[in-house]
């Protein structure tokens, strides 16, 4: 008799062990389910983001957000940049002050180039890139960098589809373009 509870007890863990990977199978069937949605849903963002152009997200206040080049020479230096960085080029009518170009990286763009042309730059002016740095209240900053002892060299103006500018240099010499982009900061 001493044989079969010994059996019995072979018996006992050998069910033990089977019902073991039933129960980690089910749980992996339980997970799975709520895996999916998720998935799926990861997937029809990326598709979305594919399907339709998404706006870049907001600079923050005190952010760069922009640079550009501006040149008597705006075709040459699209050539150049195009060939030396692999860069591409929308052109964007601006009416009378002639045509922006916006340099493209793939996608994405990333920086702009300008005719500079009299009298809005006087000869005396070189060429010069211009960065610009994403503020939350253009009007205010140009007040408050001259009661800080900037100098304003051009005043807050507006650009249609764009945002507020200006362009204060600052007391060491050091100039630069504050903006508030068309829909705000972040």
């Amino acid at each position: 008799m001493a044989k079969k509870p010994a059996k019995k007890a072979a018996k006992k863990p050998a069910k033990k062990a089977a019902k073991k990977p039933a129960k980690k199978a089910a749980k992996k069937v339980a997970r799975k389910p709520a895996k999916k949605p998720a998935k799926k849903a990861a997937k029809k963002a990326v598709k979305k983001a594919d399907a339709a152009p998404s706006q870049p997200p907001k600079p923050a206040h005190g952010e760069f957000m922009w640079n550009e080049l501006m040149t008597r020479d705006d075709a040459g230096a699209v050539s150049f940049f195009e060939k030396l960085l692999g860069w591409g080029h929308n052109d964007w009518p601006m009416g009378e002050q002639g045509i922006y170009r916006l340099m493209t990286s793939g996608p994405k763009s990333v920086a702009g180039i300008m005719k500079m042309a009299a009298p809005q730059f006087p000869e005396q002016l070189p060429p010069h890139w211009m960065s610009y740095i994403a503020v939350d209240n253009v009007d205010m900053r140009w007040e408050k960098a001259q009661s800080l002892g900037g100098v304003g060299i051009h005043p807050p103006t507006d650009i249609p589809q764009v945002g507020r500018f200006c362009i204060i240099q600052d007391p060491t010499g050091g100039v630069i373009a504050l903006m508030t982009p068309e829909g705000g900061t972040a």
